[in-house]
């Protein structure tokens, strides 16, 4: 069952971000076959809006918990709060799962 997991900033941590998004990048290629969707949240203007929705495909909350401890945003405690939810695919990209 997936999970999803969404991912809130500290305050004015807007350059961590950037000086960390490379590494986190490349975390996210690595796990590209555990990953439904995933992005950063922004404002409407398309700034950013200091965090982020991951939506994993994992067996359990746990698993979807080390996922999100061995991110580099988390390594370098970018986030003031993560709330992981499991979540029920019924449409990706179009197709129904139900």
């Amino acid at each position: 069952m997936p999970y999803m997991i969404e991912t809130w900033d500290k305050p004015d941590h807007q350059p961590l971000r950037k000086q960390t998004r490379d590494e986190h990048l490349q975390f996210l290629a690595t796990h590209a076959a555990r990953l439904l969707a995933c992005g950063a949240k922004l404002n409407d203007d398309g700034s950013d809006a200091g965090g982020g929705i991951y939506i994993v495909d994992v067996d359990t909350r746990a698993a979807a918990e080390e996922f999100i401890a061995t991110d580099p945003f988390s390594r370098v405690d970018l986030f003031a709060q993560v709330r992981i939810t499991r979540w029920r695919k019924a449409y990706v990209a179009g197709q129904n799962f139900l």
